[in-house]
């Protein structure tokens, strides 16, 4: 009876505080701004070159798709306060990434990257070798020969190509729960104290919060990935798809908030390579990054009015049927 009590005082504080605490971004609900700043991290840098290509690496095309991304979400949000983890040929560590997405109160984590995929190696007869061996033993013994074909052997570059967009795993939400109640968006308020009075993180209360603010954070996180994917294939880029990497990805579990990584292209393909590089390419890249994030905006808008309408496009459907199959699994694995 008694652990029934205290079962409900729970959850009724929960509810009570969650009222206050959720919010569709940091202004309060009917606003039309929904979020105020977008960190962008551009993936390796300095002595961490990422994946190389045959006349690049990995680092400067992230580098350069990122700044261009911020300059377009400059000119079509003037409000919006844009914030990168590197502007220059650095490596900041991945734990201070994170850091400071959170320390700069980021509503959104944009982290930007490119693909590699082994080629293919093949052989082709280029002629033949005479070859001799023996049979038997003693006066039985006979000499033989054979004709054995000799290979010259060719790496092929790899053909895989596209955009694919990932987001933390479902499995490594413990990770994601943690950055929540440590940088809970209440805590870095400038009035917390005077809002929230003296609030214990460790307590049952705070915890659930933080594990209902997980799952809302997915779920922004999976749908923003279906709406940059989606229009990734309206310019011709083939679609990959919204994933988990099943060792996660660390960065997306450390920040506190919507989080995703955009695997832009694949530096291993030469025609990739070519339109990784290209101002055309990054340029396209970036405004199909910013047309996602402007119908990720205008869904959190809706759902700000009391809308429940969920999106409805090919891309997105397949996101939504991810993140069911997602959740079924991580209930199974955790039975």
């Amino acid at each position: 009876m008694t652990l029934r009590i205290f079962s409900l005082f729970i959850l009724a504080s929960a509810l009570i505080t969650v009222s206050s605490f959720i919010k569709e971004g940091p202004q309060a609900v009917g606003s039309k701004k929904v979020i105020s700043t977008v960190i962008i991290d551009p993936g390796h840098g300095g002595t961490d070159f990422g994946a190389r290509g045959k006349f690049s690496n990995e680092k400067d095309i992230c580098l350069g798709v990122s700044m261009k991304l911020g300059e377009i979400i400059n000119k079509e949000f003037p409000s919006l306060r844009v914030l990168y983890t590197r502007t220059d040929d650095s490596y900041p560590e991945l734990h201070d990434r994170a850091k400071f997405a959170n320390g700069n109160k980021g509503d959104l984590y944009l982290c930007i990257h490119v693909n590699a995929a082994r080629g293919k190696r093949v052989g082709e007869i280029v002629g033949y070798k005479t070859v001799t061996y023996y049979t038997g033993k003693g006066a039985s013994r006979k000499k033989r020969t054979k004709r054995v074909p000799q290979y010259r052997y060719t790496n092929l570059p790899s053909e895989a190509k596209g955009t694919e967009t990932y987001i933390w795993g479902a499995h490594r939400s413990e990770d994601k729960e943690l950055a929540v109640i440590e940088n809970a968006p209440m805590m870095q308020e400038d009035n917390f104290e005077q809002n929230y009075g003296n609030v214990d993180v460790n307590s049952p209360e705070f915890i659930a919060i933080s594990l209902l603010k997980t799952k809302q954070y997915f779920k922004r996180s999976a749908t923003l990935a279906g709406f940059i994917q989606d229009e990734f294939s309206k310019v011709g880029r083939v679609d990959r798809d919204v994933r988990q990497r099943a060792i996660g990805i660390w960065v997306l579990q450390a920040t506190a908030m919507p989080s995703v990584l955009v695997e832009t292209g694949f530096i291993s393909n030469p025609e990739e390579e070519d339109y990784l590089n290209s101002t055309q390419g990054q340029e396209e890249l970036s405004a199909c990054i910013v047309r996602g994030l402007k119908n990720y905006l205008a869904w959190l808008e809706q759902k700000q009015q009391g809308g429940s309408a969920e999106p409805t496009t090919p891309t997105l459907a397949n996101t939504i049927s991810f993140l069911e199959t997602v959740e079924s699994r991580h209930k199974l694995s955790s039975k």
